[in-house]
């Protein structure tokens, strides 16, 4: 009967597996759930179980129905119950990834992910239930609970410390480095991924984590405005999203390379990492955005910067990462445009400069005023006229440079003979007291003959 019965099963599963790959979702689930409703007695029968699940899970996530999956999660945990506790922790992240992967879920995910984390406890499985805390700081961290994901990630990490779990320590400074950038706490956010990095320096780490402390590292120099070693971090990033085909989070970190180009004012390797393999392999209206970002900032145009941002709002200002360098980008692209506007004068009315950026006089005064002050532009603002007079780049005078340099080596030169004398005095007073101290020697030893010479 047992035999009747997983012949059966099997058939049904391959009649499931064949309705999912032609997408007939319907008769899948109803497969699926009919496989999960057979009894199970031995370990073919359990392993046909365990298919049927994730067979079911997929689906699911396919249809993106959420509350059926969730329910699915809840009715499995008898199930899942029997199994080795590894084997547990696996289809477990199974299922919350299919539940991940439905949009809008998150307010969801929480929810059952607390719930897992009480099941857990209560069947006294620790490594489950850590790794599902591990998830929950991610939820809460992606939901804005930033609090709420410090206290949880303080509790993981006494307990993680204790039980020595390196690779799960890796994860959870991670996302504690993660937490404190996004509180714009930057010196808790370099030594939680400093802590990250120490204990992933005696462990094994994947090349998928590796690939997220590449990134957290480059988006803290970004924050540093060290833009070279944030590209650097970027583009090991990268590569690793890439061999892992995580295609969402390498999308995002070519992004952030090609942002980290332009703040470097290097057009040129914008364009052409635009036109590399990476580029057409990622290609989508946030290479779009990124794109339309380095061709304004190229032509010098705040126009074309702000008709950007317009556009491609979702992938711009969304970001919080882009977005926090928007501000110096934006006044780089304005310190850039007012350059371009007052090239051709010698002398220009600052109205007429605000016309061409379109922005008041005030603003413009202002920001010219700053320019003159910071010598980006060598000039004097008129307040009688209302102009803007500039000058020739002032040459630079050598003979100030020569002088001084002269002046340093004279100086060094009469510290080394001062030196010197100190020296020669210091060895003249040791003569003199050791030839005084000569003479009274022989002088002692002159005493007793001229006593001896005295008559009685």
């Amino acid at each position: 009967m047992s035999a009747e019965r997983l012949a059966e099963g099997q058939a049904k599963l391959q009649q499931a597996n064949d309705a999912a790959t032609e997408k007939d979702y319907a008769q899948a689930e109803s497969l699926y759930r009919q496989i999960l409703t057979q009894p199970f007695d031995n370990d073919a029968e359990l392993r046909l179980h365990e298919a049927g699940l994730t067979g079911l899970a997929k689906v699911l996530q396919h249809t993106n129905n959420a509350d059926a999956l969730v329910t699915l999660i809840k009715e499995s945990r008898g199930f899942l119950a029997r199994f080795a506790k590894s084997k547990t922790a696996k289809l477990m992240r199974t299922l919350m990834d299919a539940l991940a992967a439905i949009p809008d879920s998150t307010a969801l995910q929480i929810d059952v992910t607390r719930d897992s984390i009480h099941w857990a406890q209560q069947e006294k499985r620790v490594f489950l239930r850590q790794s599902l805390e591990t998830r929950l700081v991610s939820l809460l961290l992606t939901s804005a609970q930033y609090q709420d994901a410090l206290d949880l990630i303080a509790s993981l990490l006494t307990e993680l410390k204790k039980l020595d779990d390196k690779l799960q320590l890796v994860e959870v400074h991670l996302l504690e480095s993660r937490v404190h950038h996004l509180l714009r706490n930057l010196a808790k956010s370099r030594a939680a991924l400093t802590s990250a990095k120490t204990a992933g320096n005696s462990v094994y780490c994947p090349p998928g984590l590796q690939a997220q402390m590449d990134l957290q590292s480059g988006i803290l120099h970004a924050e540093e405005h060290d833009y070279e070693t944030a590209y650097s971090y970027f583009f090991e990033a990268l590569e690793g999203f890439s061999a892992q085909e995580h295609h969402t989070q390498a999308q995002q970190t070519l992004k952030y390379m090609l942002l980290a180009k332009i703040m470097l004012n290097q057009g040129d390797d914008v364009q052409q990492l635009l036109k590399g393999k990476w580029a057409t392999q990622y290609a989508g209206r946030d290479l779009d955005a990124i794109k339309a970002v380095a061709q304004a900032h190229g032509n010098r145009s705040l126009a074309e910067f702000e008709g950007a941002l317009s556009t491609f709002q979702q992938e711009l200002a969304s970001d919080a990462i882009v977005r926090q360098h928007f501000a110096a980008l934006y006044d780089t692209l304005l310190e850039s445009n007012l350059v371009k506007v007052i090239e051709p004068f010698s002398t220009v009315e600052i109205p007429h400069v605000a016309k061409q950026v379109g922005l008041s006089p005030a603003q413009v005064e202002a920001k010219l005023s700053q320019m003159v002050l910071d010598k980006v532009i060598f000039g004097v603002i008129d307040q009688g006229t209302g102009c803007l007079v500039l000058h020739d780049e002032p040459e630079l005078d050598q003979s100030y440079e020569a002088a001084l340099e002269t002046i340093k080596q004279m100086s060094t030169v009469v510290d080394l003979l001062y030196e010197k004398a100190v020296r020669e005095a210091s060895e003249q007073d040791k003569r003199e007291a050791e030839r005084d101290k000569q003479l009274k020697l022989d002088a002692a030893a002159l005493a007793p003959q001229t006593d001896a010479e005295v008559p009685a």
